[in-house]
């Protein structure tokens, strides 16, 4: 079902109503990861925020093309247009071919992404494979003006584009500041003003990764290859270019300067970035050093964590704050994503134990008819996910009150409570049951015994036989079940 969806773009600094180029088609473009080293957590928060848009937009009905590129060639040290390409460097230091190491991290992105439920893309194209595609379009940009070529490489006229058009529009930044907070880089004299980009770079000759080109042999720049594939892939003009906000400049500036300079005009309506993962305030990355992988966070295989994570408990901890916020790693913080996620789990399925009445008391009717939308609400404003998730946590809270029959709830309402759930928790947000929660089919068959022994034990209670409620209690827990008693009611698991 098609809903009113708002998304915050950054070109214009505003929550503007969605609406297609061409719909029921949508075009989007994400720039994937640069494959020289395993995936950590500040990979899982784009892929998992764009997961969450392309699964909403699919469930309102649009047709969407993802693309989500592997960057395998260009994307030089610190972001620079000098040093060593990132996959070359790791190469070296294995003694292993580029495409190698490319291919061998590939996998290994894939494999964490599989693991934390993030659907692929439709399209994942390789820079490295469209290379003749960047050199068409570094050609465009030479024909129209807006670069030139210094010793072999070809570098983007900043000033030049500046003065026609404008550079800086997405990051807010003026020519003027860029030029005099710009760091002084080694190449710097190929270039006529030190904001030039590269376009294209010639290679030195201990370069590996190199094709030849009317200019020289050498390598795409690093912000070549999403224009080039976006516009193959997506056409001239399409929705939603996304990424994280560490991109916003330089790489998407130059991106919006590459794609006017070429054909004229832009070629993005929305662009949607995601805040970054920290550590101790400090933004998680390779190049920084403190990062933490994701096959460690699922092992507890480091020394900042103080158990494994399961990858539900990482979605579900990047879910828990809104994409455009920051979030901060902490053990804290993953302990109580981890049991919060746990609780939606139990909630859901505690809802096969829910009595049936024959009609549900007023204030479940209000709340189960009013729960959908109002969680369709929160993911129309911007894809505000931790407010989806508290409305689910209200839904689990109903839960207990319905076993603790402290509720009433018909069949055709628990019905609409389930598939609310089903919609929001799996569905959209993309969360799914592990091995670890009460609900594999040795604990559906012990689900009546236990609710029936607890029966037992409620009635020793009200008669205040504590001797054998505790002695029922402890019997339980010597085979495996964890029996509490809240506000709420009786709750139970069974533990591994």
């Amino acid at each position: 079902m098609e809903q009113n969806f708002l998304i915050y773009n950054t070109l214009t600094r505003r929550k503007e109503l969605f609406k297609p180029l061409h719909a029921p088609h949508v075009g989007m473009y994400v720039c994937g990861p640069t494959v020289y080293g395993d995936p950590h957590l500040g990979h899982a928060r784009p892929a998992i925020t764009f997961d969450v848009l392309f699964r909403y937009l699919k469930h309102q009905g649009y047709q969407v093309r993802y693309v989500r590129n592997i960057t395998d060639v260009g994307h030089l040290e610190h972001d620079a247009d000098e040093g060593d390409d990132k996959i070359e460097k790791k190469a070296r230091l294995e003694q292993l071919e580029p495409m190698e190491i490319a291919q061998f991290y590939t996998n290994r992105y894939h494999d964490a992404m599989d693991a934390l439920n993030v659907l692929r893309p439709s399209i994942e194209p390789h820079a490295t494979g469209h290379v003749i595609e960047q050199e068409e379009l570094v050609q465009q940009i030479l024909d129209n003006g807006y670069a030139y070529e210094s010793h072999g490489s070809v570098y983007f006229d900043v000033v030049k584009y500046d003065k026609d058009h404008r550079y800086g529009v997405l990051s807010g930044r003026n020519l003027h500041d860029i030029i005099n907070h710009s760091r002084e880089l080694q190449g710097v004299g190929e270039k006529r003003n030190q904001a030039d980009f590269a376009l294209w770079k010639r290679a030195s000759a201990e370069h590996i990764m190199r094709w030849p080109s009317p200019w020289s042999m050498g390598f795409p720049g690093w912000h070549c290859e999403c224009t080039a594939m976006g516009r193959k892939y997506l056409g001239d003009h399409f929705d939603i270019h996304g990424g994280g906000m560490d991109l916003i400049f330089p790489h998407h500036e130059c991106e919006i300067a590459q794609a006017v300079a070429s054909q004229g005009e832009p070629m993005v309506k929305y662009w949607m970035h995601n805040n970054m993962i920290t550590i101790n305030g400090q933004k998680m990355g390779k190049s920084l050093g403190n990062f933490i992988t994701l096959e460690q966070f699922f092992t507890g295989a480091h020394e900042s964590l103080s158990q494994a994570y399961s990858p539900m408990t990482i979605r579900f901890f990047i879910l828990s704050a809104h994409y455009r916020g920051t979030v901060d790693f902490s053990n804290d913080a993953l302990q109580a994503a981890q049991k919060g996620y746990e609780k939606l789990m139990n909630a859901y399925d505690d809802l096969a134990r829910v009595p049936v009445a024959s009609a549900c008391d007023e204030a479940t009717k209000t709340f189960v008819s009013a729960l959908k939308q109002r969680c369709y609400d929160a993911m129309n404003d911007d894809l505000q996910t931790p407010l989806v998730i508290s409305y689910l946590f209200e839904a689990a809270h109903l839960v207990n009150n319905l076993l603790a029959h402290q509720a009433t709830i018909c069949a055709d309402c628990l019905a609409e409570l389930k598939a609310t759930f089903e919609l929001f928790a799996f569905d959209l947000l993309g969360l799914k049951a592990e091995k670890g929660n009460n609900n594999d089919a040795r604990e559906q068959a012990f689900g009546e015994v236990v609710d029936m022994v607890l029966d037992l034990r409620a009635k020793a209670k009200a008669d205040k036989d504590w001797a054998t409620s505790d002695k029922i209690r402890d019997a339980l827990a010597n085979a495996g079940f964890e029996v509490k008693d809240t506000k709420d009611g009786v709750t139970w698991k069974l533990n591994r």
